[in-house]
């Protein structure tokens, strides 16, 4: 017996709360442990810093992997491994007598990361939505917006019960929540009697006939297409300056005089806001052209770079907080929107995984350059004011961008066409 519910919105459910729960452990919340690490071992900050760079793998040089493999294994797999492989490693992380074991143990931690983070859930909904993926993405996404409202939860076990014990609890939280979740997700529609969006096979098919399967390009034809690279480009543009606002974005409040106090608010402010954005371009994404509301919120993220010039002013710190949020929330949905719309499900894993790696790579270029750029000026003017302009000069690669699909009449009349 069918339920009412769709059971693609049990799946967006479940990858909301996996997204909501790995997202403020690992990237929020290990902030909460440095000063605790430093204390106890006497580690330079420079050598728990270096634990970032591998908490960044999945995002780097796994994304790649990890999207091959779950257009293969499927995400309910990798999902379920991801969460019990980031658990252990918490918990190993609690024993850590050295250096060396504490690299290893975060090493896990993000291996295991790579599985349940944007590529695999991102790939599961794509799979199970196609005209409301906009608003499933932004459902989902939400979750690592939300994240950082467990933070003070994660500095009160610290504080009580201490580091090592609050990595255990994290560890088996991880577990409770992470593994039941992974249990709800299923990989293809179509062999539980759906197609994308909801509507049962029976309705567009003679009864027991399986539902069309859609028209999608391998990973090596998308590869091969221009406009994926135009859209990883993008992508890379964004990542470089959200990046580079998310690290500096303290230094450079301070540096224009506000306290530390308040701008530790606002960088707390920052995912937080990022929430309407997801919803809100993730919502206009089903409703208009894709690359329309992209380009939108490329704007949104500019403007936003630009008031952060003038962030001594309230008038630019308000027109930040409304505009950059919303920009860099509403493109990390319309990333995944765009590639289903154009390519499709099939080798949506791959693709994925492919941006994540472009992505990467704006994220170790961004923050550096940005720091390079304070070192030689005194602040952050400058670059905020290169990264506005770049950032708006990316709406001409999404616009260059094309759909790749197969005409289905010129296929009938022998010929093929690629573009629309």
């Amino acid at each position: 017996m069918r339920s009412n519910i769709f059971y693609g919105w049990w799946i967006v459910g479940a990858c909301f709360f996996i997204a909501f729960y790995v997202s403020s452990v690992i990237f929020y919340g290990f902030t909460v442990f440095f000063e605790p690490l430093v204390r106890e071992f006497g580690w330079s900050y420079t050598k728990v810093s270096f634990a970032s760079s591998l908490r960044g793998l999945e995002n780097g040089i796994l994304a790649p992997v990890i999207g091959y493999f779950v257009d293969r294994l499927g995400s309910r797999r990798l999902l379920l491994a991801g969460t019990i492989t980031v658990g252990v490693g918490l918990i190993l992380m609690s024993y850590t007598q050295s250096l060396l074991m504490f690299y290893g143990a975060m090493a896990l931690i993000s291996f295991g990361a790579g599985g349940c983070t944007s590529v695999v859930t991102m790939t599961a909904i794509a799979r199970w939505f196609r005209k409301n993926i906009g608003k499933a993405m932004g459902i989902m996404s939400a979750g690592f917006g939300a994240s950082g409202l467990m933070l003070p939860l994660i500095v009160w076990l610290v504080d009580t019960y201490g580091w090592r014990t609050a990595l255990v609890i994290l560890g088996l939280g991880m577990w409770i929540i992470g593994v039941p979740m992974s249990l709800v997700v299923r990989d293809f529609p179509g062999d539980y009697g759906y197609v994308p969006d909801g509507k049962a096979p029976e309705k567009t098919a003679a009864k027991g006939s399986p539902p069309p399967p859609e028209n999608s390009p391998t990973i090596r034809e998308i590869l091969k297409d221009r406009s994926f690279f135009f859209i990883n480009l993008a992508e890379a543009v964004r990542f470089m300056v959200l990046a580079s606002v998310i690290i500096h974005i303290m230094p450079h409040l301070n540096n224009e005089g506000l306290s530390r106090a308040s701008a530790g608010i606002i960088a707390a402010a920052i995912p937080l806001i990022s929430i309407i954005g997801r919803f809100l371009f993730g919502w206009l994404g089903d409703l208009f052209d894709k690359r329309l509301i992209t380009s939108l919120a490329f704007v949104f993220m500019s403007v936003g770079m630009a008031a952060l010039i003038f962030v001594h002013n309230p008038l630019g710190l308000y027109l930040f907080l409304f505009s950059f949020p919303a920009g860099f929330g509403g493109l990390s949905v319309l990333r995944g929107t765009i590639l289903r719309e154009y390519y499709g499900p099939t080798a949506f894993g791959s693709s994925m995984g492919i941006m994540m790696g472009f992505a990467a790579a704006g994220g170790i270029v961004g923050p550096t350059m940005t720091g390079w750029v304070f070192d030689m000026t005194g602040n952050y003017r400058l670059i905020w004011l290169a990264y506005s302009v770049v950032l708006f000069g990316a709406i001409t690669l999404i616009m260059k961008s094309k759909p790749y699909r197969t005409n289905v009449s010129d296929l009938a009349k022998g010929t093929t066409r690629l573009w629309l």
